[in-house]
């Protein structure tokens, strides 16, 4: 806003009938290197930001490639599947209360979850997607719809953490 005032006041000055060709030219020199500095702060935010957002995606990637641990995954699917956590053996009549069940405890935890801790709800969420796919063509239509509905929930959650986890590691120094 300040630099658009300034630039109402060159062109102010630019229509005067007071002023000389050279005050006016020094004013427009002024304000141009005003538009400049700004420019240059703008690009060394943007500079510093793009740095900051590839070091937070080089830090998942490193984290990304370490394999979950077994025990820990299977801790982490009793924890939010309770009595579905047997994935592989989920039937069209129970998937979709183990989805609801896994959304449910997302919901509850997600904001103390750390980028591992949601490493290990992406796995167990991929192995429901799995065993749903697997019985899918035996599912009741409202049932589907409704798992499908938690589906993008489930990705809606994670994708809003990402973002926000990559917006701070950007603000920080």
């Amino acid at each position: 806003m300040p630099v658009l005032l300034s630039l109402l006041a060159a062109a102010s000055l630019l229509s005067s009938c007071d002023s000389t060709p050279r005050e006016r030219q020094e004013v427009v020199e002024r304000e141009t290197q005003k538009l400049d500095t700004l420019a240059e702060r703008a690009a060394d935010k943007l500079r510093v930001a793009g740095r900051r957002a590839a070091r937070f995606d080089s830090v998942s990637r490193v984290r990304n490639r370490q394999p979950l641990d077994p025990a820990a995954e299977q801790a982490f699917s009793n924890e939010l599947l309770g009595s579905y956590s047997a994935i592989g053996s989920l039937t069209p009549a129970t998937i979709e209360p183990a989805f609801v069940q896994f959304m449910q405890q997302v919901r509850a935890r997600r904001k103390q979850w750390s980028q591992r801790d949601w490493d290990y709800a992406t796995a167990i969420s991929r192995q429901l997607n799995a065993q749903f796919r697997a019985v899918r063509l035996d599912i009741k239509g409202r049932d589907e719809l409704h798992i499908r509905a938690l589906q993008t929930e489930f990705t809606a959650l994670e994708t809003s953490r990402d973002v926000k986890d990559l917006g701070e590691a950007v603000k920080q120094p």
